[in-house]
């Protein structure tokens, strides 16, 4: 995969004096737990991320020395809460799976052990500048990377035939979509839009050239409502407002019910979406196809949606172990497959580390899509166009909170998300500019 300049993301330190010092002092290599003997080291392990326990119960098959206890939580916001709380009652795992977005944040208070020293030849050797940007703060390694995920369309061919569209190279050419998909069934609409998933509204500015967060000096830029995003919030209140798409919230089970009954023609998705395709809509084997996200001016232009990474939290005492069996689950053959043969919830993760692409493509059953339609190709050349510049912020957890409170609306939650971003940047005792 190119390397872009998200490696600016390590400029965010500019900004996050604090991860520096608070996290180097409660952070750190204490392994002192690792030198255990009389029996194989217990390593718990948090995630919410398919493929999860079969990936923990694969390595304890085939290791003696580590073992490896698993417990599912809950994904999204509310699994970065859990796993904050346990930290800070000293009853956390040793090792979590953690998004991108939640780094600094999580890195800035203090409640990651410092991996520089158990994974940063690691990271250095095995995965590339872009990715490792994401897990570097300060000069120190906070996090394994796992995978890229790259935004892209999900559309039915069935139905894009029966209307008559063409796969949509711009959004212009999108909204020209959505206009004849209505004409052609009043019922139908090309996708929904009605809110519920902040994650979604940070890619679509991302792709468009929005930098949302920025530092100068050591000071945090907050600009939720630049040009680019206003383009992009501008141009989605349009579609909700002229009825072109559907008003139903995404996440929310009625998505699932308009995809599934061909209500809705079309959703934007990332590399991983394809993955719960075959579970969620086995009826539909063959109707659906993957597309490059439209872009603005018809060049290739994508953005991340989620991601993960994989830390060990604060208080752990088994740094050794637990990197052990991140090195295996993020960068062998054996680990890709474990996760991706699951059963229950195939993963179509695009893994970061380039050598293990082959072996997720190789693992991942495509027959869903059909001959047409290669996923792991398409997500690859999506991974390689992720506009370059973009920043998380040090409070992001507030900021998606806020966003998610608006009820529905692209201009409503950025101006939530602009208040708190400046709110919680105070507060943290960050300077602010103006």
């Amino acid at each position: 995969m190119k390397p872009t300049s998200l490696t600016s993301r390590i400029t965010l330190i500019a900004g996050l004096a604090s991860v520096a010092v608070t996290a180097t002092a409660c952070g750190g290599d204490d392994g002192g737990g690792d030198a255990a003997s009389g029996g194989p080291v217990t390593v718990t392990y948090w995630s919410s991320t398919d493929g999860a326990k079969e990936t923990a119960q694969a390595f304890n098959k085939t290791h003696k020395n580590v073992k490896v206890k698993f417990a599912e939580i809950p994904a999204g916001p509310d699994g970065v809460t859990k796993l904050s709380n346990a930290v800070k009652a000293q009853n956390g795992p040793d090792v979590a799976t953690m998004d991108y977005s939640a780094l600094p944040e999580f890195a800035s208070q203090g409640n990651l052990t410092d991996l520089s020293d158990a994974a940063g030849p690691l990271v250095k050797g095995k995965f590339p500048a872009n990715m490792r940007s994401l897990v570097t703060l300060g000069g120190k390694t906070w996090a394994v990377p796992f995978d890229v995920t790259p935004l892209e369309l999900y559309y039915r061919k069935d139905l894009f035939k029966k209307y008559g569209v063409e796969v949509p190279r711009t959004w212009a050419d999108f909204k020209k979509a959505a206009e004849t998909v209505k004409k052609k069934d009043p019922k139908v609409r090309i996708t929904n839009f009605g809110g519920g998933d902040p994650a979604i509204m940070a890619g679509l500015a991302w792709q468009a050239g929005a930098k949302w967060f920025t530092t100068s000096g050591n000071s945090w830029k907050v600009r939720m409502r630049d040009t680019a995003s206003m383009k992009v919030a501008d141009y989605w209140t349009g579609l909700v407002k002229d009825d072109l798409v559907s008003k139903t919230p995404l996440w929310a089970p009625e998505e699932t019910k308009e995809r599934a009954s061909g209500k809705t023609a079309a959703f934007i998705g990332a590399a991983w979406s394809a993955g719960g395709m075959k579970t969620t809509y086995g009826d539909a084997k063959g109707k659906w196809g993957i597309a490059p996200l439209p872009s603005w001016d018809g060049e290739p232009a994508s953005a991340m949606y989620g991601g993960t990474s994989y830390v060990v939290p604060k208080g752990s005492g088994k740094t050794e172990a637990a990197a052990q069996f991140i090195e295996w689950v993020t960068t062998t053959e054996a680990g890709i497959k474990a996760r991706f043969e699951s059963a229950k919830a195939p993963s179509s993760a695009l893994p970061a580390n380039d050598e293990m692409r082959k072996v997720a493509a190789e693992t991942y059953d495509a027959s869903y899509w059909g001959k047409d339609t290669d996923p792991y190709a398409i997500a690859s050349t999506a991974a390689d166009s992720i506009v370059p510049g973009w920043t998380w912020s040090p409070v992001q957890g507030q900021v998606l909170a806020a966003m998610q409170k608006t009820a529905a609306g692209f201009d409503q939650g950025q101006a939530a998300g602009q208040r708190a971003a400046e709110k919680g940047i105070k507060e943290r005792g960050l300077n602010l500019a103006k």
